[in-house]
């Protein structure tokens, strides 16, 4: 007996359901790797992205203070503040780049002069994203001693800040009488075109100082401080200076000679260094 012949409605379950079936069965490893075209060429699809590239790291510059003919201030037992300076940046500098989240670069690396105008130009020329000058410098009263932060202020907040951004502006006068730096009208220029937002994290990565010292390093009664330092007088850069100690008196003196106590006053800058970076936003590289 001949197979009757199905209806136009049973056809079209029967297409329904083929459909249907077809629409949850996985596609093979071939057939979703190339796809034929009516010429029968066969097209490849575009791999699928995973991941992205990690995001580029912060750029920091380390301004070991003073150097070459240089020698910043004498301590009471002779020790020059331009050595000071340039070991403690190195150790910070090894921890930096030890951690791996950050790329960081030395205004200085031996013992030669740069005018302070340098100092910031090199910044720029590395494109830096926060600029930290280090220094240990010596006061008149020797009972001084802590480690205290600096920002940049058209006003000094005390007569003792004053008189040490004084002390640290002349240090151009070792450039020679061909270089005549900033006139004092000139600063008050480049200080007013300091952006907010610089001035904003400037006082951010000061305070990021003070909290990562304050369990470990001695500081000075109100360790966050403001005057007109040229060094500091980047308009996009964040710039802060770190007095780590005075010379001018023996027991600072004493402890920044030993290799110890510049490893722990660059751990505590390593950490206000994570703490600003951590406060401003920014997504840093892991390290590995």
């Amino acid at each position: 007996m001949p197979a009757s012949n199905p209806t136009r409605r049973q056809m079209s379950q029967l297409i329904g359901s083929a459909l249907a079936t077809a629409s949850i069965l996985p596609c093979s490893p071939a057939s979703a790797a190339h796809r034929h075209n009516s010429h029968g060429q066969t097209a490849r699809k575009a791999p699928a992205v995973i991941g992205s590239a990690a995001p580029p790291r912060p750029v920091i510059m380390l301004d070991p203070g003073h150097g070459g003919k240089d020698p910043g201030a004498i301590g009471v037992s002779g020790t020059y503040e331009k050595h000071i300076a340039a070991a403690a940046a190195k150790e910070l500098y090894r921890q930096i780049k030890a951690a791996g989240r950050y790329d960081v670069v030395m205004t200085r690396a031996d013992d030669h002069f740069i005018p302070l105008e340098g100092r910031v130009d090199l910044a720029h020329k590395h494109k830096a994203q926060l600029f930290i000058s280090m220094h240990a410098d010596a006061l008149h009263d020797p009972a001084v001693r802590g480690a205290s932060v600096y920002t940049l202020s058209n006003g000094a907040s005390d007569a003792q800040t004053a008189s040490l951004a004084q002390t640290e502006n002349s240090a151009d006068r070792f450039a020679g009488p061909a270089f005549h730096g900033m006139s004092s009208e000139v600063q008050d220029i480049l200080a007013s075109l300091v952006h907010e937002e610089t001035r904003r994290g400037s006082a951010h990565m000061a305070a990021s100082v003070v909290s990562s010292f304050q369990p470990r390093i001695g500081l000075l009664r109100h360790p966050a401080r403001h005057a007109a330092f040229v060094v500091l007088k980047s308009a996009d850069i964040p710039s802060v200076l770190v007095e780590m100690g005075f010379m001018s008196n023996r027991h600072d003196e004493a402890a920044l000679r030993q290799g110890g106590y510049r490893q722990q006053v660059a751990s505590a800058m390593s950490s206000a260094i994570d703490r600003y970076f951590q406060g401003s936003g920014t997504n840093i590289a892991r390290s590995g």
